[in-house]
């Protein structure tokens, strides 16, 4: 529970959050409706997603090539577990071991919700960088090691700051790398992508391209609600893939390239409808 890993000592240069995160993993149970197609936060957004940002539940959303992560704070456990128990099995891991969860043992401090204010809209960018989402097999990893860290700490050179007004970005450098269980998940620019040994990265079979549109014009913060929210609702219904990843300082949806526009539509309906 400490805020600083023991190999990250506080400095002046390493901010951290005051909040303590959980991480819940949504396991399928097959009751997903067999007409649907959408993947990623899209599938969970109607069952999960919404009802958190009703209860008033700030969340951090984590896609990875493997699966998708929702991480909530701590101390917001028990309004997760009253929201989600009607619908899922919700289970803690204790000693490595999966231990069902009821209502009571979280229900200390449960309030019921307020009457939800209507969330603040935040502004979308949409650049035209095109991304690629990729594993890669851990005994292969010393493999592009040294690439890896060159891109990741010294080829980019710190990101110019759009206008105030910008809606639209012609790039973003963006790159996202995570290991998790031994799971390696990577996301990056076609082009940064033609540096590494093709044979390595493992993309799905179709090898599709994606699309990010970046929510929020100034850091966010991890106060407010209903942030994923409005991205994920619009494109479920859409019944559209969104691989999403959030950040200390903005939200990124990845979708599909051939979609983006239809995406790009949908939101702009939606922030004028509000």
């Amino acid at each position: 529970h400490s805020p600083f890993p023991p190999e990250l000592p506080p400095s002046e240069f390493l901010q951290v959050a005051e909040s303590t995160w959980l991480v819940l993993s949504v396991v399928s149970g097959g009751r997903q409706p067999s007409g649907s197609q959408a993947t990623g936060v899209t599938k969970i957004a109607r069952s999960v997603i919404a009802p958190l940002a009703e209860h008033h539940v700030s969340v951090l959303m984590l896609s990875t090539y493997q699966t998708d992560f929702i991480l909530v704070r701590e101390r917001d456990l028990p309004v997760v577990v009253h929201t989600l128990a009607g619908e899922f099995d919700i289970y803690k891991e204790e000693g490595g071991e999966c231990v069902p969860v009821t209502c009571d043992d979280a229900s200390n401090g449960f309030l019921k919700p307020k009457a939800a204010a209507s969330p603040t809209l935040h502004p979308v960018q949409s650049p035209q960088t095109r991304f690629c989402v990729l594993t890669v097999a851990p005994d292969t990893l010393p493999a592009i090691a040294t690439m890896l860290i060159d891109v990741l700490f010294y080829s980019h050179s710190p990101p110019r700051e759009a206008g105030a007004g910008s809606q639209d970005l012609d790039s973003i450098t963006f790159f996202a790398f995570s290991l998790i269980e031994g799971y390696i998940s990577i996301v990056m620019d076609a082009e940064t992508q033609k540096r590494f040994p093709s044979d390595l990265l493992l993309t799905s079979s179709s090898g599709e391209l994606w699309r990010m549109v970046r929510i929020g014009g100034q850091p966010l913060g991890f106060d407010e609600c209903g942030i994923v929210a409005q991205i994920a609702e619009p494109l479920a219904a859409a019944d559209i893939s969104a691989y999403y990843i959030s950040t200390f300082n903005f939200d990124h949806a990845l979708v599909p390239e051939e979609g983006i526009a239809e995406v790009i539509q949908l939101l702009q309906q939606r922030q004028e409808s509000s």
